[in-house]
């Protein structure tokens, strides 16, 4: 591609993006706009994630505790639960500060763990922060326990607030709109950084690791300092998305911080081929996408199929997707899109099981 093709694909790309949450508000409802929103905060949560476990090689089971740190950092911060109502653009990057430093508290007594045992030890870590956010409100109340943090004021820039419906160049701004477009600048400065790093010295030191790290370190790696880095540049993607979610939900509580979130980011990794941005970009709007789909579908589908409604669209939108999680396990192990490196070692370390 030259370069006036890739600058005539950079156009078109860019104006269906600005133009696809007023196509989506007209086709499918202003619900999906706000679907596309979630796509997005999940996408920079798996792109975090991407260089712990895809870059680094390190199974981190607790991610979702990142994303819990920033948000309840922007819900304390900014509410009336403690009174300080701070501006967003200090308390976002004060958020993922905040969970960029989390991130090296949890990497530098796991230095020495792998595989099975660093996964317990992490999910440890998600375990602990959620259920010290559900406690954290005797004897003195600061996270308001299981209640969560209401009130949380909205994303605001001076006097322009996202919260509100605003009409700009003749146009019609709803509040999910103004929120997509907010998320889809960080979303894209997220892809923006992962993409320089993985092209630097840095990304290739966390490949070395993720290969072989005993090789790596007789190859003059520093594996401590880099291992440490991977934890705390993926945490702090977390602290940011946290951030954002909790300016955009304007309610924050320990229940949106499970286990089950850690899993379904991990799942959007693994599915769209770990170690590839593009992948990963594709896993989160098929995880996000798919179930909602299935949601919608299913009730419909069987009302066609069968006349009457046989099993409740919930459930079946979880087997559903379960098996397709399955499929795609068994006919595409590297992902759906896996990088190029990640294939070659896939069939290398295939060959060497079959000799």
């Amino acid at each position: 591609m030259n370069r006036h093709s890739a600058w005539l694909a950079f156009v078109v790309l860019a104006i269906v993006l600005l133009a696809l949450p007023f196509f989506t508000d007209e086709l499918f409802g202003r619900g999906w706009v706000r679907i596309m929103n979630f796509a997005l905060l999940y996408i920079m949560l798996a792109l975090g994630l991407n260089i712990v476990v895809g870059y680094a090689g390190l199974l981190d089971l607790g991610y979702i505790a990142f994303f819990a740190v920033g948000a309840y950092c922007y819900a304390l911060l900014s509410s009336p639960q403690l009174g300080l109502h701070l501006p967003f653009w200090i308390v976002l990057p004060l958020g993922a500060l905040l969970a960029c430093i989390f991130g090296v508290l949890l990497g530098a007594p796991t230095l020495r763990l792998r595989g099975d045992y660093l996964a317990i030890v992490t999910l440890g870590f998600g375990e602990i922060i959620r259920i010290f956010l559900n406690n954290l409100n005797a004897p003195i109340n600061i996270t308001n326990g299981p209640q969560g943090i209401s009130m949380i004021d909205p994303i605001r820039f001076g006097e322009f607030s996202l919260g509100n419906t605003h009409e700009l160049f003749g146009l019609t701004f709803p509040s999910v709109h103004l929120h997509y477009y907010l998320f889809l600048f960080f979303t894209l400065l997220v892809i923006f950084i992962s993409l320089r790093l993985e092209d630097s010295r840095i990304g290739r030191a966390w490949m070395a690791i993720r290969e072989d790290e005993v090789a790596a370190e007789a190859m003059g790696i520093n594996t401590r300092n880099i291992k440490l880095l991977a934890f705390a540049m993926g945490a702090t993607f977390g602290g940011l998305a946290g951030g954002l979610f909790a300016g955009f939900q304007g309610f924050v509580s320990p229940e949106s911080f499970g286990l089950t979130e850690s899993i379904t980011v991990l799942c959007m990794v693994v599915l769209g081929g770990m170690g590839n941005i593009s992948g990963v970009l594709l896993g989160g709007i098929l995880l996000v996408v798919l179930p909602e789909a299935l949601r919608h579908g299913s009730g419909p589908a069987q009302q066609l199929l069968f006349g009457k409604t046989l099993i409740d669209p919930e459930s079946l939108r979880m087997l559903l997707f379960g098996l397709a999680l399955i499929m795609v396990m068994l006919w595409r192990p590297a992902g759906l899109w896996p990088s190029n490196q990640r294939r070659r070692e896939l069939v290398a370390e295939n060959d060497a099981a079959q000799l």
